[in-house]
């Protein structure tokens, strides 16, 4: 059936953006500010820009003031490797937080409304894991707006985008980048109304996807959350950097799953168990609620596993809660009204009256595809692939190592989306790119198939399975055992599926057929997860393996993990940078492979 399918139509442009969210949007936004005019085409998989992940993002962006009086840039610095657990990238850690109160300033500039004090000024708040002088006391570094940051970054970068002459496809995939040896140049894209295969040819092109929280069954993250961006990289023959360093954010409202922002406990809320004890202080006595989140995750699962836990009657699972309700009004009306109108509104709770279930919940990729300082990807260290860009959470500096700390995020999405733009502009003046003579191949192959298959297993089914099954085995606790029964589990749901039948063959607003893509696309990531999660036989930041308890120094690398057929992974290796420890300057000592307590 592939010669079936067609490229419909070629579109040329200077630049492709693969990912209309905050992330891709702000590097648009720098091209266009710096060269107008720059044609930009913005491929978005939802209906329109402003359901992008980024716009359910609720804390705020960690920025630190140069004219601040007690913080320094290098405090923020020391607390992202250190939050890190020694895996980020140094050289990275320090072009992005000495660019953090620049961004914030343009974020600003371009009509943001950043929430002030009573005094005008810009108000911070503070977040796990920020702290002052080398972790003495915590840091009020966060800039925000109210609890609806990403909401205000999406007006803003969209509305710059709009206003420069962006073109948007809206509704649309990515299946395949095209090449000329190793230089890309654009990708398929495929339409869903339409049911069209577009060639889209770009001197530039910038994958900006998103996450994959999508395979784990409790996520934060939005359903369109499938891994795309990461799953087309490997199908090119490209690596995924640390695709085993998740974050699991504490605290998940139990029932939607929907996050319940850091910001409640920067705001005084505590976490309490059965017995209504605040725990956190048996895990970490300094930090205690504001310690890192990977440290605060697995406190509350002990608290569950140990028999501390509290069992939900309406979803029949083990929460702890969070109480709010010694907070102040103003703080409940003003600094956290979405939020506390989450519990009203999915769980009929009034946080002013009542303790609120929370666990923790998949919310964030830590790794993703490998890029340099400047955001373009690499085939292998060192060796670069020219005209491609990886910005936001499906690509990986890596700034946050194996643990984000809560801020970073928004902090990299803006930073690294604007550098990306920088070096992008440098791609536009070279020559004018053909459509190479397999454009299509891969995709046009693979979607036969999916028309062709026989069977009555439910994908919806598999899928599900597959979500326990990382849940369940390559979740918060891992073990040797339980990650090598997920690995031989995700082959057989992988042989499921590809022997399942649509129930459609139209390629017209064909939803059966988006969502087969999209299984395979997490069963992919789910197996690269499952297999560097295997091999790194320690615990660092997120990967915590019960068998492994400790972190090795064998172990001070980046996972590279190559697939082009589904279960043969290849693992590879890229060096931590520590640039800053190496050069030997001020407080130099502080970015060694240190000890990591709160």
């Amino acid at each position: 059936m592939a010669n079936k399918f067609n490229i419909s139509s070629t579109i040329r442009c200077d630049v492709l953006i693969i990912g209309a969210g905050g992330a891709g949007l702000r590097c648009g936004a720098e091209i266009l500010e710096k060269r107008p005019g720059t044609n930009i085409v913005a491929v978005t998989k939802v209906a329109n820009p402003q359901k992008s992940h980024t716009q359910t993002a609720q804390g705020g962006m960690a920025a630190v003031d140069p004219k601040d009086p007690v913080d320094k840039p290098i405090y923020h610095m020391f607390d992202t490797w250190k939050g890190s657990d020694c895996s980020a990238d140094q050289n990275v850690i320090k072009k992005i937080v000495e660019s953090g109160w620049e961004q914030a300033v343009w974020m600003e500039n371009h009509g943001m409304h950043l929430s002030r004090d009573e005094n005008g000024r810009v108000s911070k708040r503070t977040f796990g894991g920020h702290t002052l002088n080398f972790g003495e006391t915590s840091a009020f570094r966060c800039v925000f707006e109210a609890d609806r940051t990403g909401k205000g970054i999406m007006d803003n970068v969209w509305g710059e985008a709009l206003k420069g002459g962006t073109s948007f496809i809206n509704q649309a995939i990515a299946t395949e980048l095209l090449f000329e040896g190793d230089r890309c140049v654009g990708a398929i894209i495929f339409r869903q109304k339409e049911g069209e295969f577009v060639a889209v040819l770009a001197k530039a092109t910038v994958l900006a996807t998103g996450g994959d929280g999508q395979i784990f069954r409790v996520t934060t993250n939005c359903r369109q959350n499938t891994g795309d961006g990461l799953a087309i990289i490997l199908q090119a023959g490209l690596p995924v950097m640390d695709p085993e360093a998740i974050q699991f954010h504490p605290t998940g409202i139990v029932g939607p799953g929907i996050l319940a922002s850091e910001t409640l406990r920067s705001v005084g809320g505590i976490l309490r168990n059965m017995d209504l004890e605040p725990f956190m202080e048996r895990y970490a006595p300094k930090m205690k609620e504001l310690a890192p989140r990977d440290l605060v995750a697995r406190a509350i699962e002990t608290e569950i596993r140990e028999g501390r836990g509290i069992l939900n009657p309406d979803h029949n699972i083990q929460h702890v809660w969070i109480d709010l309700r010694h907070l102040s009004d103003y703080i409940h009306d003003v600094q956290i009204p979405e939020v506390s109108g989450f519990f009203k509104r999915f769980v009929n709770l009034n946080p002013k009256e009542d303790l609120c279930p929370v666990r923790p919940s998949n919310h964030y990729q830590m790794g993703g595809i490998p890029t340099n300082e400047f955001g373009e990807v690499q085939k292998s260290p060192g060796n670069l692939i020219a005209g491609l860009f990886a910005v936001g959470e499906c690509a990986s500096a890596s700034f946050h190592g194996f643990n984000r700390l809560g801020t970073n995020s928004l902090l990299e999405l803006v930073t690294m989306g604007k550098v990306a733009g920088e070096k992008a502009i440098d791609r536009l003046d070279g020559e004018e790119v053909e459509l190479p003579g397999n454009a299509g191949e891969k995709t046009f192959s693979l979607f036969s198939r999916f028309m062709e298959q026989a069977g009555k297993d439910n994908p919806g089914q598999i899928r599900e399975e597959m979500r326990m099954l990382m849940t369940e085995k390559v979740g918060v606790f891992r073990t040797e055992e339980g990650i090598s029964q997920a690995i031989e589990a995700l082959r057989g749901l992988k042989e499921r599926a590809d022997n399942t039948a649509l129930s459609s063959r139209s390629l017209t607003m064909n939803q059966d057929l988006i969502q087969r893509w999209e299984l395979n696309n997490l069963l992919a990531i789910s197996m690269v997860t499952a297999q560097g999660a295997l091999k790194r036989r320690e615990s660092r930041g997120g990967h915590f393996r019960e068998d492994f308890p400790e972190r090795k120094d064998q172990f001070n690398y980046h996972t590279l993990a190559y697939m082009m057929e589904f279960g043969d992974v290849k693992l590879g290796e890229r060096p931590i940078d520590m640039s800053i420890y190496e050069e030997k300057g001020e407080h130099y000592e502080k970015f060694g492979m240190i000890e990591r307590k709160y």
